[in-house]
């Protein structure tokens, strides 16, 4: 019988230390180590994402994980003092302003990339 328990979501890399280094040293998050070689990001709300390596390997053009945060300029700011570019989408693509924070369209939102190129974003809660 089909169950939603245990439901997880998953994505891929083309570079699993990278990642892993990314997602556990950069951004501080809890990454483990699973059986099958692939990595499991534990998030504090209790979720877990599963980072998979993938020889031919597509960024995904979509954000595909986001962080709420209480305050979006210092987390742009602690972001950036880390060495992500959270101005991806200047030049025009994207209203943004020169932290790459879009203001006033919705709740205030900043997009970065991790290695990989997947689109992450810090959300204003």
């Amino acid at each position: 019988m089909f169950s939603t328990q245990g439901a997880f979501s998953g994505f891929s890399v083309n570079d699993i230390a990278a990642a892993r280094q990314f997602y556990g040293e950069t951004l501080g998050l809890s990454v483990t180590d699973n059986s099958m070689g692939f990595i499991e990001l534990h998030l504090p709300s209790g979720g877990t994402v599963l980072a998979y390596p993938k020889p031919n390997h597509e960024p995904a053009s979509y954000t595909m994980l986001n962080f709420p945060v209480a305050d979006i300029d210092a987390a742009v700011d602690d972001l950036r003092s880390r060495g992500v570019d959270t101005n991806i989408y200047a030049g025009g693509q994207m209203p943004v302003d020169e932290k790459g924070i879009m203001r006033g369209n919705g709740p205030d939102i900043a997009w970065f990339r991790d290695p990989a190129g997947n689109v992450l974003a810090v959300i204003q809660e």
